[in-house]
């Protein structure tokens, strides 16, 4: 027993790097302090992990040609945009005229009044949509009747499925002078007389974004529902230990809980504000409220391949995505700043 205390103290004091005991740390193991790195595109075991997903790869392998097909590829016909483009030439013996066709895009009057109706029913859809989205999603979380939930989920997707011009035809019969709308107006003694609502201006914007919110409220719930489904159970056994109710229980830990995937989502729809389409203003609009109903999609349809000026309905499509890259940055640089979900 001596012998060996006195080998012990006879061993010299290494240092903790070259101790005869230490283990190189292997990459994608914890290392000393418990921590793991993550794994590399150089590590052995990645590309063994990446074999192992080829159901996944082959599943994605469409989806990557048709974004390749139609959203890359036609970037190259921007080009257009700063040419005199006439069909019966080819591209490169088009006349280049530089900047004019976006100096004319910029002097047209009518370019701002869609950019304003463009703007202001992309705000209202924003708003409304997200909004009636997270409140949807959290009351159908609420229900406790299996049932009952699946089938309200399945009724609420529906109104996705069906075309704008069928949701346009119901829209124009409810609101018309005969309709439901105006009958049960007069009814409850709201109404003396029936109101033609869509003649009337000043009402077009509201109409798209009620006909847009009920149409999309159920799809758009289902990333809320399946965030609200990620969440720890036993969150609300502590908020119900304590006694908070349920619409507590909704308001400090559902909410906060899918707070980041309510600003990524946010930041998206921000970046497609100005990319509302046309179909709902065309499929709704009249004579009457034509000046309403012009959005920017529908302006560079009409004023651009509608007169044969492809040159200028490129420079629209350009002007469209420079305004959407740049609100995307500014709110997901907004909130990277406060700390919460971003997009990159």
């Amino acid at each position: 027993m001596s012998r060996i205390n006195n080998t012990a103290e006879a061993q010299p004091n290494l240092p903790e790097s070259h101790s005869p005991l230490q283990t190189s740390v292997k990459p994608g193991f914890p290392s000393k302090k418990g921590k793991k790195r993550a794994p590399q595109p150089g590590d052995k075991g990645f590309f063994k992990r990446l074999s192992k997903q080829k159901a996944l790869f082959l599943m994605s392998f469409p989806f990557v040609i048709w974004l390749i097909i139609f959203k890359y590829i036609p970037v190259a016909g921007w080009v257009m945009a700063f040419q005199d483009y006439k069909p019966q030439f080819s591209i490169f013996e088009q006349e280049w005229v530089g900047l004019k066709h976006f100096k004319d895009l910029f002097n047209e009057p009518m370019f701002y009044r869609a950019l304003e109706n463009t703007l202001g029913m992309g705000i209202l859809g924003l708003v409304f949509g997200t909004l009636s989205a997270i409140a949807f999603a959290l009351l159908l979380n609420e229900v406790r009747f299996l049932t009952l939930k699946k089938w309200t989920q399945t009724i609420s997707y529906l109104p996705h499925f069906v075309s704008w011009v069928i949701v346009a035809n119901i829209v124009i019969t409810m609101l018309s002078q005969e309709g439901i709308v105006n009958n049960l107006l007069m009814d409850i003694g709201i109404l003396d007389r029936p109101i033609n609502f869509m003649a009337q201006p000043d009402m077009f914007w509201g109409i798209v974004t009620a006909a847009d919110v009920w149409k999309e409220t159920g799809w758009n719930a289902i990333i809320y529902l399946a965030a609200m489904a990620g969440v720890d159970p036993q969150l609300y056994e502590a908020a119900k230990v304590d006694g908070a109710s349920r619409w507590r229980q909704m308001w400090h830990i559902t909410l906060p809980s899918i707070r980041p995937v309510i600003i990524v989502l946010l930041i998206l729809n921000i970046g497609n504000l100005i990319n509302i389409g046309f179909e709902k203003q065309m499929l709704l609009g009249n004579n009457i409220v034509a000046e309403k109903a012009l959005v920017i999609d529908l302006y560079a349809l009409d004023y651009g391949i509608g007169m044969f000026r492809y040159s200028f309905g490129t420079a629209i499509g350009i002007f469209k995505s420079v305004i959407s890259v740049i609100l995307i940055l500014i709110c997901n640089g907004f909130a990277k700043r406060i700390g919460e979900g971003r997009v990159f």
